[in-house]
């Protein structure tokens, strides 16, 4: 059948690879690859020969109208990313949104993730969580994820280089608090894999002594404070942890950070009271 199968493959260990996305990868007519290089190795490995065709950021926009004339003359056609679920994180997304708008098949082939992998080994409570893929390197967007995960009660789970993955954890200590929980994913599945669970200020400390090598993930421990009813703000409580913060001189940003971290409270309110504290 005629359909872009969406196939995840190994993380690390090739091992993990699943004979069900062994077989769809041998009998697709064109395996759309973000790195051709990449995953030839896998194929070789595999003994698989099928065309390798490169799907990136840079060529996507023009791959999902070749998918579309593919699947259009019943081909059927594959998509992986250099590693695990293809999507997150990786390019894809307008190729899949572009096939399913023209009324063709999406079937997904589930396998190995990272995000997965390392959530369920983090040992942070993470009935519900939030994926927040690669932050921002600076600037408004990310202090306003940083803000997001410090004060979500959700787990937040991030990707990062491992040349800045120490920074990501001292401002996730900065804005979260230095005691909150966190679990550092490093080269899961392969020979060094290493996890780091702790408090955000001891895996900065943790992860700025030496080079950091491989892929990172982190988790992050949602807020346990008892947030409020949603709308409802105790003003007295944060009016009064905002003259203290202020007497100790605290700027007002630096005051709503910490009344949004500390009581959960939405932006707008926070910076309103840090701002009426300060007789701004």
């Amino acid at each position: 059948m005629a359909a872009l199968y969406v196939v995840s493959t190994p993380i690390g260990n090739l091992g993990d690879i699943t004979r069900r996305a062994v077989e769809v990868l041998g009998t697709v007519d064109v395996v759309l690859a973000e790195d051709t290089r990449r995953t030839s190795i896998l194929l070789r490995h595999l003994g698989i020969q099928t065309r390798l065709v490169s799907a990136h950021e840079h060529n996507e926009a023009g791959r999902a109208a070749s998918v579309v004339a593919m699947l259009g003359e019943g081909k059927k056609v594959a998509l992986v990313s250099d590693a695990g679920t293809p999507l997150l994180s990786d390019p894809g997304a307008r190729i899949v949104r572009e096939v399913v708008a023209a009324g063709h098949e999406v079937i997904p082939i589930p396998g190995a993730s990272a995000l997965l992998a390392a959530l369920v080994a983090s040992g942070i409570e993470a009935d519900t969580f939030t994926f927040l893929g690669f932050p921002p390197r600076k600037g408004p967007e990310r202090a306003e994820l940083l803000e997001e995960v410090a004060s979500s009660r959700r787990a937040s789970v991030l990707y990062e280089s491992p040349h800045r993955v120490a920074k990501l954890l001292v401002d996730i200590a900065e804005a979260a608090g230095a005691e909150r929980r966190v679990a550092v994913a490093r080269e899961l599945t392969k020979m060094h894999e290493e996890f780091f669970r702790g408090t955000a200020a001891d895996a900065a400390l943790h992860f700025s002594a030496d080079e950091v090598l491989g892929e990172i993930v982190v988790a992050v421990a949602g807020r346990t404070v008892d947030a409020p009813a949603e709308g409802a703000v105790d003003e007295l409580a944060a009016r009064s942890m905002a003259d203290a913060l202020l007497a100790q001189g605290q700027s007002p940003s630096g005051i709503a950070k910490e009344l949004r971290r500390r009581l959960g409270i939405a932006r707008n309110d926070a910076y309103r009271i840090a701002q009426e504290a300060a007789g701004e």
